[in-house]
C-alpha cells in the first residue's frame, strides 16, 4: 500500500494494524515535497510487528549520501529489519522548485549514491572519489582534516533492499543492474514493455547475481465491485492523480510522466492534458484521461475482473503489487486489502 501524502496520516497509521491483519506486506511512505517520509516510517515502524516499510521514495539530491546511508540503517534498526530504501532523482520542478538544489546526473549520482549507502551498511572506512561525490573531502575543497570514518553503530542488515524509481531508458536499465527493486509509475502491463523491455534486459544483463532476482512493483488503484457505475465513479476519482503527473509534474518538453503516457501509445491525449493542465484548466485535464487509460493502469472491477489484471500484471514481469484501496470506510479497505491478497495468491 502507498500511504496519501497529503494529509490524513494519522487516521491511515490508525488502519495499518488491521491492514497488517488482512495480509498487507509492504507500505510504501513519499515524500515529494510533503513532510519528511523519515519521521512518519519511524511512526510506522513503532505501530507494526511484520509489516516491511518503505520510503517510497528518498530524493537522492535532498540528502548527502552519507545521511541518506545512516537513515535507511536507522529505519531498518528501529523496524527490525523491516525496511527497504527507495530512491528517486523525483524532478526539476521540485529538487529545484523547492529545494533550490540544482537537478543534474541523475544516473550517476544515483550510482555513486548506492555505492556510497552500501559501503556505509558494511561499515567500512568511507572513501569514495566520485565525479559527484568524493569523501572525505579532498583538502583543496575544505580545510583538509576530514578523514575516513566508518558507521559507529551496527546496522542490522549489511545489505538493506534499495528500489529505485525509475523511467526513462537510462534510468530503467540502471536500477535493473544495481538495485534490488524497480519502481515504476503510471504502469500499463500490456503496454510496458514497449518503453522498458529492452532497458531491463540491458540492465540485468549487467546484474550481479548475488542481487537476487528484480522485485519489480508497480502501483494499481484497487476497487472490487460489480457494479459498473461504482467502478466508474472509482477510476473518475483516479483522473486527477493521471492528470497531474501526465500535466502538471514538469514542463512541456521535460515532463518524465508525460513521455510514459505518449510512449504507450497516447501521444494526443498527453499533449491535450499538458496543454490543458498547465493553462490552469485542471478539472479539463482530468476529464482528458482516457478511460481505457484509467482501466488499464488499476484493479477495478469484478472479482474476476480484477483477476484478470493481476494476472496481467503478473505476465508483464509485476512482482509485488502497490495498491491503493478505494472505499469510503476502514473495515471496507481492509476488506478490499484482505480480498486482492486472496487473488493474488491463486494466481
Amino acid at each position: 500500500m502507498l500511504l496519501d501524502y497529503s494529509g490524513g496520516f494519522a487516521d491511515t497509521v490508525a488502519e495499518i494494524g488491521e491492514h497488517e491483519r488482512a495480509g498487507l506486506d509492504i507500505v510504501w511512505v513519499p515524500e515529494a515535497y510533503s513532510f519528511d517520509a523519515v519521521s512518519q516510517l519511524g511512526f510506522l515502524a513503532a505501530r507494526t510487528s511484520r509489516l516491511e516499510i518503505a520510503a517510497g521514495i528518498l530524493q537522492i539530491y535532498t540528502r548527502t549520501p552519507s545521511l541518506t546511508a545512516m537513515t535507511a540503517a536507522g529505519l531498518d534498526f528501529v523496524s527490525g529489519g523491516r525496511f527497504t530504501l527507495g530512491l528517486g532523482a523525483s524532478n526539476p520542478q521540485v529538487v529545484e522548485g523547492f529545494h533550490g538544489v540544482r537537478y543534474d546526473a541523475p544516473l550517476a549520482r544515483t550510482r555513486e549514491v548506492v555505492e556510497i549507502c552500501r559501503q556505509v551498511w558494511r561499515r567500512e572506512r568511507l572513501e569514495h572519489d566520485g565525479p559527484h561525490y568524493r569523501i572525505p573531502l579532498p583538502a583543496g575543497e575544505g580545510t583538509g582534516l576530514g578523514k575516513p570514518l566508518k558507521l559507529i553503530n551496527h546496522p542490522v542488515r549489511a545489505r538493506i533492499p534499495i528500489a529505485i524509481a525509475a523511467l526513462g531508458p537510462r534510468n530503467v536499465a540502471l536500477a535493473a543492474e544495481i538495485a534490488e527493486g524497480w519502481l515504476p509509475i503510471l504502469y500499463v502491463p500490456e503496454r510496458a514493455g514497449v518503453l522498458w523491455a529492452e532497458p531491463l534486459a540491458r540492465g540485468l544483463a549487467r546484474r550481479d547475481p548475488g542481487l537476487g532476482p528484480l522485485d519489480v512493483v508497480a502501483s494499481a488503484s484497487l476497487c472490487l465491485t460489480d457494479d459498473p457505475d461504482v467502478a466508474r465513479r472509482a477510476l473518475d476519482g483516479l483522473r486527477p492523480f493521471v492528470a497531474l503527473y501526465a500535466g502538471g509534474m514538469g514542463a512541456r518538453g521535460r515532463n518524465f510522466y508525460n513521455d510514459v503516457v505518449a510512449g504507450y501509445g497516447w501521444e494526443r491525449e498527453a499533449a491535450v492534458i499538458q496543454d490543458l493542465y498547465l493553462d490552469g484548466r485542471k478539472d479539463e485535464a482530468a476529464a482528458a484521461v482516457p478511460e481505457e487509460m484509467l482501466r488499464a493502469m488499476s484493479l477495478v472491477g469484478s472479482r474476476g475482473e480484477v483477476t484478470e489484471r493481476l494476472a496481467a500484471f503478473a505476465e508483464s514481469g509485476v512482482t509485488t503489487i502497490n495498491v491503493t484501496p478505494l472505499a469510503p470506510t476502514p473495515a471496507e479497505r481492509v476488506a478490499l486489502v484482505g480480498a486482492v491478497k486472496e487473488l493474488a495468491a491463486d494466481l
